[in-house]
């Protein structure tokens, strides 16, 4: 799985997993998807964006989940 597009940087939003850089964190896209955003009204509302931003960032978001359900599982 490749996830060029997530990027995270101390300095900025906290050291949160974010978009290409940008000021937005994966945890916003997930939470707009989760709502019930669609992809086409999030990109009308992050200009910036693009439609693999939004699926790295689910694929993201999925992959961590897991992580994190394995090392709790393993405890």
């Amino acid at each position: 799985m490749e996830l060029d597009r997530i990027t995270f940087n101390p300095q900025m939003m906290g050291g949160k997993p974010c978009i290409r850089g940008m000021r937005i964190t994966v945890g916003t896209i997930v939470g707009l998807v989760a709502s019930g955003i669609t992809f086409d009204d999030i990109l009308l509302a992050y200009p910036g964006l693009e439609i693999e931003d939004i699926r790295q960032a689910l694929s993201y978001a999925a992959w961590r989940s897991e992580e994190i359900e394995i090392s709790f599982l393993a405890a």
